[in-house]
């Protein structure tokens, strides 16, 4: 078992109404790795500039994750984000980003990281996801993506989507690229462009999968007291895909996919109690399953006595 995830590695500077943190770790790639490493062995793959250094590096080692892909570009600063959120927590306002040594960044991957057997293309431009894709033999691929690019490059994003097994977005980034208003249509339409499997994140309201075979549809674990939604999304798919992977199968059963929703929904719940990656940090496998549970308990209704 092995996972790959190639995307982005970034200071954070986030003020929510419960709080604000200045340049804390973040990135898609750092809280996918976090995530998924409860499940599976990780490696990450991301530039980073001469201010990143061991105390960064330590969360993720801390939690198993294989960093030798971590690229430091000597002269460089890291990627940063600077944003805001208001009561509505599903809505982030950016105030600043600086692409930095993200800006040119080519993927290098060693044989390791193209050998895994599970791939995560995050965030990043779509010719570099095509990229990576080329490079890397997976039994499963798995893709996200943002307005950004379905606004200035929607043809490659398109081909990159093509050639992945799952697409992962949220529901209106799903009805962006499909151009359906539907959520059910718009998945359809998405895996007509050629991935089995579509996931649309619906934040605060959980997340919805699509298949061939049909579709499942999980709330978010209601919470009652949320600090920063930044990189639950990430935290989710970590929790999604590094389950599948756990289970080495070929081709994932419809079982373990709902099995799968579960657990990123877990994931990207905890993601949310704390800042950047503050709560995943210090989580346990203890926690996870008890929180597992409780979303169990909370989806399962009995039929009516006849």
């Amino acid at each position: 078992m092995s996972l790959t995830v190639v995307g982005s590695i970034a200071f954070d500077s986030v003020r929510t109404p419960f709080g604000e943190r200045e340049r804390m770790l973040g990135g898609s790639a750092v809280h996918f790795s976090l995530a998924a490493s409860f499940f599976t062995t990780v490696r990450a793959v991301g530039p980073v500039g001469d201010d990143f250094g061991d105390e960064e590096l330590a969360v993720l080692q801390g939690r198993g994750v294989e960093t030798d892909d971590i690229e430091h570009v000597p002269g460089g600063q890291t990627f940063f984000w600077r944003a805001h959120y208001d009561h509505d927590l599903n809505v982030a306002h950016t105030d600043d980003t600086q692409l930095n040594v993200f800006g040119d960044f080519e993927p290098k991957l060693s044989d390791a990281s193209r050998e895994a057997e599970v791939l995560f293309l995050g965030n990043i431009q779509p010719e570099l996801q095509r990229r990576v894709r080329r490079q890397c033999g997976a039994r499963l691929v798995a893709l996200d993506s943002m307005n950004l690019w379905i606004n200035t490059t929607r043809e490659a994003l398109a081909a990159a989507i093509a050639e992945t097994d799952c697409l992962m977005l949220n529901d209106a980034e799903l009805r962006m690229l499909t151009e359906e208003p539907n959520l059910a249509r718009a998945a359809r339409r998405a895996m007509d462009l050629g991935p089995e499997i579509v996931v649309a994140k619906r934040g605060e309201y959980g997340a919805a999968l699509f298949t061939g075979e049909g579709f499942f549809a999980i709330p978010g674990y209601l919470l009652e007291d949320v600090c920063d939604p930044t990189g639950a999304g990430d935290s989710f798919a970590g929790g999604f895909l590094g389950y599948l992977d756990a289970e080495d199968a070929e081709r994932p059963s419809p079982e373990a996919m709902r099995r799968a929703m579960a657990y990123g929904t877990a994931l990207a719940s905890f993601n949310v109690e704390d800042f950047g990656t503050e709560r995943v940090a210090r989580l346990t496998r203890e926690e996870i399953e008890e929180r597992y549970e409780a979303l169990r308990r909370l989806t399962h209704f009995d039929l009516a006595v006849t």
